[in-house]
């Protein structure tokens, strides 16, 4: 018998891509030695490169009238699958042959926080929890970058890695309170000797602007310097990590890292970073409600940052009740 087929069916959002990364781990459960097929979106295809049972990764750039799913369709018709999960709900994997199938529809949203639902989709009785797979290429894709850095300027220590930026209106804290974030935690003694990272893609460098300014030579430069998993090595190299809601804030989370995500008018409740060492700093902090995300000042952030830093940095130091 043949290894068994699967087409995993995903998003074009990197952030929705890492919370719905453990059906891969949960597919070779089901189906061992499974051979997987996922089909995404461009800015997240190098995240599933050393995802393990994943043998080809289909681009789907959207085009007018649909034809992205016209081309999906064209490459993946032929092929009898043994399972199609599809998280986008599109009307596609009803029209290729398939033993079993898993879509979404709406119906799936009942208040679970998204990694919960996906899983429960794919009939874990457990949550999946997120996972990141690095290799051997990003990492030294990240070091060829922070390495040099390193070794100017203020000299090698402690990386706070900030991602100020997100790709939804109303998601991105103003890029000025960045730069006042990093001023305030430059003065503060607990972060003596720390470097200060943006960290983002070729679009982001207006709004990391003012961050990097303030750190000065404690500042290290990844803003468009890799694809998503060289910036998810970048990431996985530092202490602690601060970003909007978005997909490096789910990277960071799924590596394991301390992690502050900052929310706006979105709901934290579903969408904040997985994990026991995750935090959220949120412009109203009452579930159900919402507030523009200039509404959260720098001094909320200052002090969410200083509670990570309390309970997973200053924690485990030798000496430190």
């Amino acid at each position: 018998m043949s290894d068994p087929k699967v087409l995993f069916v995903t998003s074009n959002r990197i952030g929705d891509c890492v919370i719905s990364s453990g059906v891969i781990r949960e597919i070779g459960r089901q189906l061992p030695g499974a051979r997987i097929t996922v089909a995404c979106g461009r800015p997240p295809a190098p995240f599933f490169r050393n995802a393990p049972g994943v043998e080809r990764t289909i681009i789907l750039d959207k085009k007018k009238m649909a034809g992205h799913w016209v081309d999906l369709w064209k490459q993946v018709a032929g092929i009898r699958w043994d399972m199609v999960i599809d998280i986008r709900g599109s009307a596609l994997s009803y029209l290729i042959p398939a033993k079993r199938r898993v879509v979404y529809n709406r119906s799936w949203e009942t208040g679970l926080r998204k990694v919960e639902m996906v899983s429960r989709l794919t009939g874990s009785e457990t949550p999946l929890d997120p996972e990141i797979w690095l290799d051997d290429q990003a990492r030294a894709e990240a070091a060829a970058v922070i390495d040099p850095q390193l070794t100017g300027g203020a000299g090698p220590g402690p990386i706070i890695a900030l991602a100020p930026i997100a790709h939804q209106p109303g998601k991105s804290w103003p890029a000025d309170r960045w730069g006042a974030l990093v001023e305030k935690l430059k003065a503060d003694p607990r972060f003596d000797g720390w470097r200060f990272m943006p960290v983002g893609g070729p679009g982001d460098r207006p709004p990391a602007t003012p961050a990097l300014e303030a750190a000065g030579e404690r500042g290290i430069d990844f803003v468009g310097k890799g694809d998503i998993l060289a910036s998810a090595a970048a990431i996985d190299r530092a202490d602690l990590f601060v970003g909007n809601d978005s997909g490096l804030m789910h990277v960071s989370a799924a590596l394991g890292g301390p992690t502050l995500g900052l929310f706006g008018p979105t709901e934290w409740w579903l969408y904040g970073p997985w994990g026991p060492k995750t935090r959220t700093a949120a412009s109203n902090e009452t579930r159900g409600q919402f507030a523009p995300i200039e509404d959260l000042t720098v001094e909320h952030v200052y002090a969410a940052v200083l509670a990570l830093h309390a309970d997973f940095i200053a924690a485990g130091k030798p000496g430190t009740p």
